[in-house]
């Protein structure tokens, strides 16, 4: 079953915009210049940042005025489900209504970061989309009162340990917050809340963290080239290794590689 959070950017020419059911929740966001349109008779105009909510099993359909780009995200109700109920949410909470031109600053951030992933290749893997897919899904589904004002356990050493020692064997996988949770056993919502607060940083921070330790560890014993190294540590390729080097070192591999 695929549970992956996934975005698709569209372009769309002015006339007539039909949706058709499909067992995703389609979040849209606009991301273009401003476009004028008709919906059921009622005019309307889109700016760039506002954001609309088509759940699965529906369709819409309206007219466009005007050229316009948006970008779609599709949320599997699969994975809105088990969020549901990894925050114990009552029978028939794991569904979404329709909302039509609303703002929400977490929403665009997951939409943006999604397709800046998608246009660089998708180097960060599994683990990011599967971080970004649970924290909408449970943005979304939203908190109680009485479940925002309950801290969540944090890992304890243990579980901590296991998680991180997981990483560090399988650090070239393509790593899912679903295998990180069933490792330190709790729900993935649960981890991904808690290990920030157990190491400082989010999971799919902490794992390229552990990826470039690994990656300096290599070309620092000068035994493969660098797009070996890359891969051995997890890398999509050599560029982005050394994207992600400069970011958390200032430094690039080739300095590495001659010990600095």
């Amino acid at each position: 079953m695929v549970m992956n959070l996934r975005v698709e950017r569209q372009a769309t020419l002015p006339g007539p915009v039909a949706w058709a059911p499909i067992t995703d929740h389609r979040v849209k966001l606009h991301a273009g210049p401003p476009v004028r349109g008709t919906c059921r008779m009622r005019d309307f105009v889109t700016r760039r940042g506002e954001i609309d909510i088509v759940p699965a099993g529906m369709s819409d359909a309206w007219e466009e005025h005007d050229a316009g780009s948006t970008l779609t995200l599709h949320l599997p109700h699969a994975l809105l489900r088990r969020a549901a109920d990894e925050m114990r949410l009552p029978e028939g909470r794991a569904a979404l209504a329709p909302r039509h031109q609303f703002r929400d600053a977490r929403i665009e951030h997951i939409a943006w970061a999604l397709d800046a992933d998608r246009l660089a290749g998708s180097p960060s893997g599994r683990l990011f989309a599967d971080s970004l897919g649970v924290a909408l899904a449970v943005h979304l589904l939203g908190h109680s009162a009485a479940t925002a004002r309950r801290e969540p356990a944090p890992l304890s050493p243990q579980q901590l340990r296991r998680v991180v020692e997981h990483i560090d064997a399988h650090v070239a996988a393509d790593l899912s917050l679903a295998r990180l949770a069933e490792v330190a056993g709790i729900s993935a919502s649960h981890l991904k809340t808690v290990f920030k607060r157990s190491t400082g940083v989010p999971v799919h921070q902490f794992v390229v963290q552990r990826r470039v330790e690994r990656a300096v560890s290599l070309l620092r014993g000068g035994e493969m080239p660098p797009s070996e190294v890359a891969l051995e540590a997890g890398f999509a390729h050599q560029s982005h290794m050394a994207r992600c080097m400069r970011r958390l070192l200032g430094v690039t591999p080739t300095l590495v590689s001659q010990g600095a």
